[in-house]
């Protein structure tokens, strides 16, 4: 029986490597289970999770023209759902503080004095990177 790709099928543990495991599938052929895919939570040891003899499901992910074959252990589960750190923290805007009941005049003076801080800062910055503000031309 030849494997097709995306087909699942139950193995056994021929070999556990550092890098994965080998699985006989039925028919004969051998495949490489790669340790990324063998299961969705971190494994440090693949000795801890499979052992040789072990009956395993597995899908098929390619067949190489040399005749390799790379198998997946988690692809044959659901896929788990993504949790978020702190489900309870949503993005607020932030708050402004209330304008109240100002006059155009005061709200042109409060925009003029922020806009010269802001000018100021950049000029400081920019004067800094340009060697201090002085000129060597005369």
């Amino acid at each position: 029986m030849a494997v097709e790709v995306g087909s699942i099928v139950e193995g056994k543990v021929t070999g556990v490597k550092n890098f994965g495991a080998f699985v006989e599938l039925p028919g004969g052929g051998t495949g490489m289970v790669h340790i990324s895919e063998v299961s969705n939570q971190y494994i440090q040891q693949l000795s801890d999770v499979l052992q040789v003899g072990q009956t395993v499901k597995v899908k098929v992910l390619s067949v190489s023209p040399e005749g390799k074959i790379a198998l997946s252990m988690k692809r044959t589960e659901p896929k788990p759902k993504p949790t978020r750190a702190d489900p309870g923290r949503v993005w607020q805007p932030k708050k402004r503080e209330p304008q109240g009941e100002m006059s155009f005049e005061d709200m042109m003076s409060r925009f003029k004095s922020q806009s010269e801080e802001k000018i100021s800062d950049l000029k400081r910055v920019t004067e800094a990177h340009r060697g201090g503000g002085y000129s060597r031309r005369r």
